[in-house]
């Protein structure tokens, strides 16, 4: 009945797996059938401590009980609250945030912000900069412009024309970004760890000669953290797994996934840094002042109460260096075993990819007769074993477990 309701009712742009949960306790869910899997899909990223943390559910009970929505009109207080954490706690630099309903949101955001500063701060002749340069494999949205931020052609197809004022180059190709920089300009967007083309790692080399390029020619250095921030690659900041410490200092940074526990909640922030000469200077995270930018939704008392309890039980219990421990062991584990099926592990802390053997899965008859991609297909046998993880691309399976997960939970999953 379930499935005729999907579809005849929903419209059909998800390749749905035939699974049907109906409750999450944990690093567990439970189909309608009763069965128990381990998941490690979290979400795609979403839930970094587990399902329904009984810390997390309190602070929407409570808060529903309270007050769910108010209007941006008036002064939220669980927004300055949320924010102050983010800034102190896990960004550990000085600027602001906005709140949203999602990453493509946040990354609209960035686009919006990049493109006030290059009318803010113009060509030689007076013309704003509007030019952002961004990565093959990247993923930033479906939105118009997160979507032609996207540098994938299957993310476009069928719904152009796109919108002017991207520049693509190579991910992690230096001299590519080098050359891509000309007058238009305004600002270089990249993920440090990109999560659905496959979990690709931003080199030192790339990240640094962004920064510089920032520096030299006064652009914005964006980085999309929707999958990889909040401490899920073993820094608060996922490019901090990249290069630790405050060498690179972003101008704003996206979140999403992790910062709400599921609950609809986005944000970005913004570097407090000085745009043109001192002491009068505007500063960069007053960029968007009143009546530029908005949400409905965003920064509700509900969502941003989520967010905090999330944040906290994130910080206080270590979940942090956890991830970090545990990625390092598993990677090491899983070299250990030099299985055929995986060519190539990679990633940082609880956002791991395994690269696959497609040439020996396509020699399989069983796969051939599936009709299905290397990664959809071994999505599903490990499915039918017990374990959730996430497809990247063609033939990488991705890891985004909870924080806390357990050794034995570990364990489990690897011996599926």
């Amino acid at each position: 009945m379930s499935q005729t309701l999907i579809e005849k009712y929903v419209m059909p742009n998800y390749g749905r797996y035939d699974f049907w949960p109906e409750r999450g306790l944990g690093t567990y869910v439970w189909d309608r059938d009763g069965r128990k899997y381990l998941d490690f899909a979290g979400g795609v990223a979403v839930c970094p401590v587990g399902h329904c943390h009984p810390e997390v559910v309190e602070a929407i009970q409570t808060q529903a009980a309270t007050l769910i929505h108010i209007s941006n009109w008036y002064c939220i207080r669980q927004q300055g609250e949320l924010a102050e954490m983010l800034v102190e706690k896990v960004m550990g630099i000085p600027g602001k945030c906005f709140f949203s309903n999602s990453g493509a949101e946040a990354n609209e955001g960035l686009i919006k912000l990049a493109r006030r500063f290059g009318t803010t701060r113009p060509k030689a002749d007076g013309s704003p900069r509007f030019e952002i340069i961004t990565c093959t494999g990247s993923f930033h949205g479906r939105t118009f412009a997160t979507m032609t931020a996207t540098a994938q052609e299957k993310i476009h197809g069928g719904f152009g024309p796109l919108l002017p004022g991207f520049k693509y180059i190579p991910f992690n190709d230096v001299e590519a970004l080098k050359a891509a920089v000309n007058e238009n300009t305004v600002g270089i967007l990249f993920e440090p760890v990109q999560g659905e083309s496959g979990v690709n790692v931003a080199t030192p080399e790339f990240l640094r000669a962004a920064a510089a390029l920032r520096d030299q020619h006064d652009l914005l250095l964006l980085l999309d953290e929707v999958q990889c921030g909040l401490g899920r690659t073993g820094e608060p900041g996922g490019w901090r797994s990249i290069i630790p410490g405050d060498e690179i200092l972003p101008d704003a940074i996206s979140w999403a996934k992790s910062i709400g526990s599921g609950y609809a909640l986005g944000s970005f922030w913004t570097r407090d840094r000085a745009i043109g000469p001192e002491p009068d200077a505007v500063r960069l995270c007053n960029l968007l002042g009143a009546g530029s930018h908005g949400t409905t939704y965003g920064g509700s008392p509900l969502a941003c109460a989520t967010a905090m309890a999330t944040l906290k039980v994130i910080l206080r219990d270590g979940l942090i260096a956890r991830s970090k421990e545990m990625g390092e062991r598993i990677v090491k584990e899983v070299a250990s075993w030099n299985l055929p099926a995986i060519t190539a592990t990679r990633g940082f802390g609880f956002m791991l990819g395994f690269e696959l053997n497609t040439h020996l899965i396509e020699a399989r008859e069983d796969f051939k007769a599936s009709g299905k991609l290397p990664s959809i297909w071994v999505t599903q046998l490990l499915m039918d074993a017990g374990l959730l993880v996430v497809p990247a691309g063609p033939k990488v399976i991705r890891w985004l477990a909870p924080m806390n997960t357990s050794d034995a939970r570990q364990r489990r999953a690897s011996a599926s």
